[in-house]
């Protein structure tokens, strides 16, 4: 397969605490969406680079999962995935540290520990989880 690339913009004005900004993805799925100090410090109006990574990497986890399972002959009937992203003040800025993943699968037929070990591989191998420098955890609960 050849490589595939994918882009975004971002526009800021002003400063970083009074300025505000938008951001346009490829799709267009956003297009001149706000984001701001509010947005990304605070519980203002907008979005924040740090919920696009944890949507991106719950979304991502989630079709690496569905790969993994139907893979191994279990297709997956649901999975809901939440992604619980921690930043942390430190000398010099701001590190996103950590990003907890908590799965909701339903999967007939498969039995737990299958189940636990092929959301494992998925959380070490999407693409996401490869490029983040992050402690990345995983609560997977299964239900028939």
């Amino acid at each position: 397969m050849a490589s595939i690339k994918r882009h975004a913009s971002a526009q800021w004005h002003g400063t970083g605490k009074e300025g505000t900004g938008s951001l346009t993805t490829q799709s267009g799925t956003l297009k001149d969406t706000p984001y701001g100090f509010n947005a990304r410090f605070g519980d203002g109006k907008g979005t924040n680079p740090e919920e696009l990574i944890a949507v991106a990497h719950a979304g991502c986890f989630s079709m690496a999962t569905a790969f993994q399972l139907s893979g191994a002959g279990h297709p997956p009937e649901s999975l809901d995935c939440e992604a619980t992203l921690t930043m942390d003040q430190v000398p010099g800025g701001f590190k996103i540290s950590a990003i907890h993943l908590t799965l909701k699968a339903k999967v007939p037929g498969i039995d737990n520990d299958t189940f636990q070990k092929l959301a494992g591989e998925a959380k070490a191998n999407c693409p996401v989880s490869k490029v983040l420098n992050a402690e990345i955890t995983l609560d997977a609960t299964l239900s028939q």
